[in-house]
């Protein structure tokens, strides 16, 4: 038998009023608590106008302050009042399992502990990437990577298919304290994709749009560029492939025999 208390995790999706779906707002609505982990103060408000009980998380980040250190304390407020005996809903901004460990977290823990615990997907800055710029994932392929793992670990990076690396306005942060990190740092992640980038390659600067009264960012400029380039914690780098797709003509030669044999029989 479960606890009474339970959680769910929604995404409100990156534009305002736009992106809500009808099963997350129910889940506002339907709540005891709600929490938000949201972009901005807009978007907050514009919650607190479905549920008359709406805290706050982001209050937990500061200057200074590890990163992990306020998720984790966002975990904590969450579930006391599962703990509670509550029907609680925490909002995040986006997709509630895309770079966001809180949710994450939560919901793991909940369920360990008894309660019914689960997400509701939202829509992320990756599907508004893909229609903002046109890619269709499944062409030519296309990989991710947060931009800090990514100068931290050897990847093999595929230079035929595109690279999306999320929260450059951070890249190279291991103290996980910072909102922004310099030149300096965009420096090293240049080095890092000069491994396998031509310098002269063309990459663009990509940010979501958050109000349905503003543009997506979509700047393109030269790889050599990105250290001098202005960008927040919300932008993205995408780099589109640089050679094409390499022909397997072993694999392929081996399909044309399977295929043969099928016809035949």
């Amino acid at each position: 038998m479960s606890a009474a208390g339970s959680l769910v995790c929604i995404g409100i999706g990156m534009t305002l009023g736009s992106h809500l779906t009808p099963l997350a707002r129910n889940c506002i609505v339907g709540a005891d608590v709600v929490f938000a982990a949201v972009s901005d103060a807009l978007a907050e408000a514009w919650i607190t106008q479905m549920h008359r009980d709406v805290r706050s998380l982001q209050p937990f980040y500061r200057e200074g302050k590890s990163r992990l250190e306020s998720y984790q304390e966002m975990v904590a407020v969450i579930l006391a009042e599962v703990r509670n005996g509550w029907h609680v809903c925490a909002a995040f901004y986006g997709h509630p399992g895309v770079f966001a460990w809180p949710a994450h977290r939560a919901v793991a823990a909940a369920r360990a502990e008894g309660y019914r615990a689960y997400m509701e997907p939202g829509i992320s800055a990756a599907d508004c990437l893909y229609a903002d710029l046109g890619i269709d994932p499944g062409r030519k392929g296309c990989q991710h990577y947060e931009a800090s793992q990514l100068m931290l670990y050897r990847r093999r990076l595929d230079t035929s298919a595109y690279l999306v690396v999320w929260q450059i306005g951070v890249a190279g942060d291991q103290s996980l304290s910072r909102f922004e990190t310099g030149p300096e740092y965009r420096n090293v992640l240049l080095e890092v994709l000069l491994r396998d980038y031509p310098a002269e390659h063309e990459v663009i600067l990509y940010e979501a749009a958050t109000l349905p009264t503003r543009p997506p960012r979509v700047e393109r400029l030269q790889l050599a560029a990105l250290p001098a380039a202005t960008f927040d914690l919300h932008a993205t780098l995408v780099v589109p492939p640089a050679r094409a797709l390499q022909p397997d003509r072993r694999i392929r030669a081996r399909l044309a025999r399977l295929d043969a044999t099928s016809t035949g029989s």
